[in-house]
């Protein structure tokens, strides 16, 4: 009877835990929510109490913040990077983790190696060199600086896929090839479906860091319509008076419009993190 009520204690104890840590991590999302709702005015003169529910429910932050910028392009413009970048990239990362992995060619491990020590240079130590070369090749404010360099893969996610197939046994490789399998279709049959977990979490995590930057956008977009997601609310921030108090419901705004495809993913592929987390044999 004892030990019952210890375990119902602790289990008690461990759902206040882990419920004051959800609270912990929505409730930011909440206060942006609920503050995009709030008029400028509301704002302004409730500046020192605290409370979630609007007073003055309105809907007019969102429909001003398309009169301030062309939102809709800068939609358009991360999606068309994130297309391409994520399409052709996760295509040559995946083949040049497989061929890592599974391959034998000469020079394998110091290409390996040059590659890993790619990750270690900083981005800023190469902004210089990179703008200097597209501004020479007149693709300043285009979105081509922001794509072509990620069509060439992933660096960090090419190293956790590879370590993945590693853990595939080569028995299933070797079994395919007897029956006449080429290298392409080990890879295309065999490798991306094994580890499609795996990849659908990079390629979620990639997709992340795309939709989220605002360093290399703003050095290379110029223009305002060219500008992506983010560098666009960048803009807002700085044009309605660098975030003041007043106009804090429209960039709120801003900001949830451009967290929606953001939540949409999640919820569509959650399951797999979990898939990636969870170690787990192949029969053989």
């Amino acid at each position: 009877m004892e030990q019952k009520i210890i375990r119902i204690t602790l289990r008690l104890i461990l759902y206040v835990i882990l419920t004051l840590g959800v609270v912990i991590m929505v409730f930011p999302y909440l206060y942006m929510l609920s503050t995009s709702f709030k008029s400028s005015h509301e704002i302004v003169n409730n500046v020192a109490y605290f409370y979630l529910i609007p007073k003055e429910l309105t809907f007019s932050n969102y429909k001003e913040i398309f009169k301030i910028i062309p939102l809709l392009n800068g939609f358009k413009n991360t999606l068309i990077i994130e297309f391409f970048v994520i399409i052709v990239g996760t295509f040559t990362t995946t083949l040049a983790a497989f061929s890592f992995a599974k391959l034998k060619f000469p020079g394998k491990n110091f290409i390996f190696m040059m590659l890993l020590s790619g990750m270690m240079i900083p981005y800023v130590a190469l902004m210089t060199p990179q703008y200097a070369a597209f501004t020479k090749l007149g693709m300043v404010d285009t979105l081509l600086p922001l794509i072509l360099p990620g069509l060439f893969g992933n660096t960090a996610m090419m190293f956790f896929l590879r370590q993945y197939a590693r853990s595939i046994p080569d028995t299933i490789f070797e079994a395919a090839k007897i029956d006449g399998a080429s290298y392409f279709r080990q890879y295309w049959n065999i490798f991306i479906p094994t580890a499609a977990p795996a990849i659908a979490a990079h390629v979620i995590f990639w997709f992340l860091g795309i939709w989220n930057d605002v360093l290399a956008p703003d050095i290379y977009l110029t223009t305002l319509e060219n500008k992506t997601i983010q560098v666009m609310l960048q803009y807002l921030n700085t044009q309605t008076g660098s975030g003041t108090i007043k106009n804090l419901p429209l960039i709120m705004a801003g900001s949830v419009l451009s967290s929606i495809p953001i939540l949409a993913l999640y919820i569509s592929f959650q399951k797999y993190f979990v898939n990636t987390l969870a170690l787990s044999g192949i029969v053989e």
